[in-house]
């Protein structure tokens, strides 16, 4: 039986089948390789198997089951991480099954691993008030903070996904009216979102004092750090976090629980909701590709759900309360009856 060329099959897989035949995002692909890094990084650390020896022999149903369980116990990954690196490798060993045959074997006893159910956390958002304590914290007067205000308010008004944000050039923007932004999400899947005109003044303070209208500066990153590189996701998340804490000085009490940059895109969601919006139009500004996803912002909003229950009440008891029920002694209130 002829053996599978790992690193070719591998190289083959990442490079010419995800984008040219499967069409994959640069991203999920970039995602995928770091499943194989941290796949090959684990055979060298826990299995002494280095990189230029290992073959496709050495992936068993048994060594790909030790290497989830040591992404959740040695990295400690949730069951999400964790199901996202099982869907990376079942899509490699779909590949090789189709490409090797002989080794369907193999490959159907990796494919029927299955993904591990995840615990569903809480959804964190944020109140109005709390959106507009964290975005007066940046200091307008430098560079860096009107960067800040302006990537961070955009984040949130748009609703858009921290990758989505990173990936911005200043040709993203329409900022003659009607105001637009064109984001490229999930799947390459491309949207356009309306602007408000006091977030465009926002953005366009920014651009002026970084020559981002040039027409040499079209295709640069809307949002760069001092070596004008693109941020990193760590590099936005820092720069929230920083002004998160800064925030929470002057009111810990709109910041409860972990609050990231998607709770920036909840927000958006719940407060559109909340302003009476029809959840088609918060489906197609969010970019889900079901209306049913975005139903979970209409579950986890139980303001509106009082608000509801409240609006439509009818009171149907007697609100004549009996005398006897504020009588400790019943037996002595039946005896003076």
């Amino acid at each position: 039986m002829k053996t599978v060329d790992f690193p070719r099959s591998l190289a083959n897989f990442l490079t010419k089948y995800l984008p040219g035949e499967r069409g994959m995002s640069k991203n999920t692909i970039d995602s995928y390789r770091t499943t194989f890094i941290l796949l090959i990084s684990f055979m060298k650390e826990q299995k002494g198997i280095f990189p230029e020896k290992l073959v496709f022999n050495d992936l068993t149903k048994t060594i790909i089951e030790s290497f989830l369980n040591y992404l959740e116990n040695d990295r400690l990954c949730s069951a999400s991480t964790r199901n996202v690196r099982l869907a990376a490798l079942h899509s490699f060993f779909k590949y090789v099954q189709y490409e090797w045959p002989e080794h369907l074997d193999e490959c159907r006893k990796i494919l029927s691993i299955k993904v591990k159910k995840a615990k569903k956390g809480s959804m964190n958002y944020l109140t109005l008030e709390g959106i507009k304590l964290l975005l007066s914290q940046p200091d307008l007067s430098t560079s860096t903070g009107l960067r800040d205000l302006a990537m961070l308010a955009l984040m949130y008004d748009t609703g858009c996904r921290v990758q989505e944000i990173i990936d911005l050039h200043p040709s993203s923007l329409r900022l003659n009216k009607p105001y637009t932004i064109k984001l490229v999400g999930k799947g390459n899947k491309a949207r356009i979102v309306p602007l408000m005109e006091n977030q465009v003044a926002h953005l366009k303070n920014y651009m002026s004092k970084n020559h981002l209208f040039e027409v040499y500066a079209n295709m640069y990153p809307l949002f760069f750090n001092k070596r004008k590189e693109k941020l990193t996701r760590a590099g936005v998340t820092y720069i929230l976090d920083k002004y998160l804490c800064m925030a929470k000085i002057q009111d810990s009490t709109l910041f409860q629980g972990k609050i990231s940059c998607h709770s920036l895109r909840h927000s958006k969601a719940m407060h559109l909701l909340q302003a009476g919006v029809n959840l088609v139009y918060i489906r197609d500004i969010l970019g889900h590709t079901s209306v049913t996803t975005t139903e979970i912002y209409a579950r986890a909003d139980s303001k509106q759900k009082r608000e509801a229950i409240e609006n439509a009440y009818v009171d149907l008891v007697d609100k004549e309360i009996p005398v006897w029920v504020d009588n400790e002694n019943l037996l002595s209130w039946l005896k003076n009856l």
